[in-house]
């Protein structure tokens, strides 16, 4: 009878936590979800102001102006070794 009543309570607790796990798990996963959001947001200097709604189209314009040679190339500087 001691082994029938311990594999009921072991059944018993393996459902209850696996009730409690289901109503639980996704409030944890979205608390940790939000908390490593707000991480790399601090570490990439991202502000809020930045944040588009759903379906908003946001377009970043080019600096007008940008004088730019290209023809003559790329300078590169350098100095003579004498072997």
């Amino acid at each position: 009878m001691g082994l029938l009543r311990t594999l009921l309570i072991i059944i018993a607790i393996y459902y209850a936590i696996k009730f409690i796990a289901r109503l639980a798990f996704p409030h944890m996963l979205q608390h940790f979800m939000q908390k490593m959001e707000k991480k790399m947001q601090d570490q990439q200097g991202y502000s809020k102001r930045n944040e588009t709604k759903i379906g908003e189209t946001v377009v970043d314009k080019a600096p007008k102006n940008k004088k730019s040679n290209d023809s003559v190339g790329e300078y590169v500087d350098y100095e003579e070794v004498d072997e």
